[in-house]
């Protein structure tokens, strides 16, 4: 997916001038790759955030820089530890087909046979390393469970079929598997004891 971002050039890139800027609702950012000029720029925080919800972290991004069109992925962006808002994005120009590799989020969908019987579904890879030219990397990489059998895994190997991508794991690698249900040992009570007091409670207050 794609999105247009309206951005503007910063002439000023000091701590007071950034501190300014988000208090007007706007995130200081850069935008830089091969063959880029890195440039300081400003985008609005609500616009950004209503793209970002729209295309996820590896989508694509056109930016409107002055009438210029740049494609760019977020590279990075900082959020602040309190208030927990954007404040700073790094936007990476790229070509569209230009082959990009990021860490791309696993899920996990339906509900797997082996849990009805009682098993426990446990994930053990919650992001892959994909290789992708930019316009097709995913946001998120679907991974169904429904057939998962107690005792059964599903390994990179096991996806790799249903996505023309490259995934940078090997193949033996697990993704999610089903464990046993848990057994609950009959703890022992030992023998039963005569009735009458203990030789070893004589002599004790009661």
């Amino acid at each position: 997916m794609e999105a247009v971002l309206h951005v503007q050039e910063r002439t000023k890139s000091s701590r007071a001038s950034n501190n300014s800027l988000r208090r007007k609702g706007s995130i200081p950012a850069v935008i830089y790759g091969k063959d880029v000029h890195t440039t300081p720029i400003s985008v609005e925080r609500a616009d950004f955030k209503k793209q970002l919800g729209k295309i996820g972290k590896n989508g694509m991004f056109s930016l409107d820089v002055g009438g210029k069109t740049q494609k760019a992925i977020v590279r990075n962006y900082e959020v602040d530890p309190l208030s927990r808002e954007i404040i700073h994005v790094d936007f990476f120009a790229v070509d569209p087909s230009t082959v990009i590799t990021s860490d791309v989020r696993v899920a996990l969908v339906n509900d797997a046979e082996g849990v009805k019987d009682g098993g426990v579904l446990q994930q053990a890879i919650h992001e892959l390393s994909i290789s992708a030219s930019a316009n097709q990397m995913p946001d998120t990489i679907e991974v169904d469970v429904k057939n998962l059998k107690v005792g059964e895994t599903i390994t990179v190997g096991d996806i790799k079929q249903q996505y023309s991508l490259d995934i940078n794991h090997d193949d033996d690698q697990v993704i999610a598997s089903i464990l046993p249900p848990k057994q609950e040992e009959e703890i022992s009570t030992g023998e039963e004891q005569e009735p009458g007091i203990p030789d070893n409670l004589e002599g004790r207050e009661e």
